[in-house]
């Protein structure tokens, strides 16, 4: 895509929802971040059913940790991987505060040191719990990259350091955002859903389920 493209193909997307969110649920930077570890090949409405009474009891490092893995495990035994994902919930736990006073760090390198806690999840917290600019590629925004023409490439890193390139500065923290929603409701993986495309015409993609004008 060229850039005068790519500012309107974002223009567009913000102009339809200026003000994006992420679909989990969560009450402060702590949660989104345990959310966020649960939602690895999970869907958000999954996360959100299982985390709705677990946040009621522990919104915190220390009262997770005091929960204990068990508890933790019953309260998310819906998802998958949902063992692991426990023990990396109570582990990040007392991680934050034997080292950070229990608190979510805002630098990249001390999130990625967290259990269950990589590039993507990190980027994701620095998004929306503090507001950076980042964005975390997941299937969705790979696909819509790649598929449109936006930001090709082979690999999530590759795509993402693209992204980071050609997105325009005024649309970087939302962008994330618009990119999902855009790949899970509209540019879907098996069929998308071109006929209510908003930026239909802009896109590079040759198989569209329906003609341009």
């Amino acid at each position: 895509m060229k850039r005068a493209t790519i500012e309107e193909f974002f223009r567009r997307l913000a102009e339809r929802d200026p003000e994006p969110k992420t679909e989990l649920e969560y009450v402060n930077p702590y949660t989104l971040l345990v959310a966020v570890v649960l939602s690895a090949q999970a869907t958000d409405v999954g996360v959100n059913k299982a985390t709705k009474a677990l946040f009621q009891i522990a919104d915190n490092p220390a009262a997770m940790v005091a929960l204990g893995e068990a508890t933790v495990r019953d309260h998310v035994k819906t998802i998958g991987l949902y063992k692991t994902k426990a023990a990396n919930v109570i582990r990040l736990s007392e991680i934050l505060l034997e080292k950070h006073g229990g608190q979510v760090p805002r630098k990249r390198e001390e999130l990625e040191e967290l259990p269950g806690v990589g590039r993507k999840t990190a980027n994701v917290v620095l998004n929306v719990a503090f507001g950076e600019p980042t964005i975390a590629v997941d299937t969705h925004i790979f696909r819509v990259s790649n598929r449109t023409g936006l930001a090709p490439g082979k690999t999530v890193e590759a795509v993402e350091e693209k992204l980071v390139k050609v997105v325009p500065k005024a649309y970087r923290l939302h962008a994330h955002h618009w990119l999902i929603l855009h790949g899970r409701y509209v540019c879907k993986a098996r069929k998308p859903d071109c006929a209510v495309c908003g930026v239909i015409d802009l896109c590079a993609y040759e198989a569209k389920t329906v003609l341009t004008a």
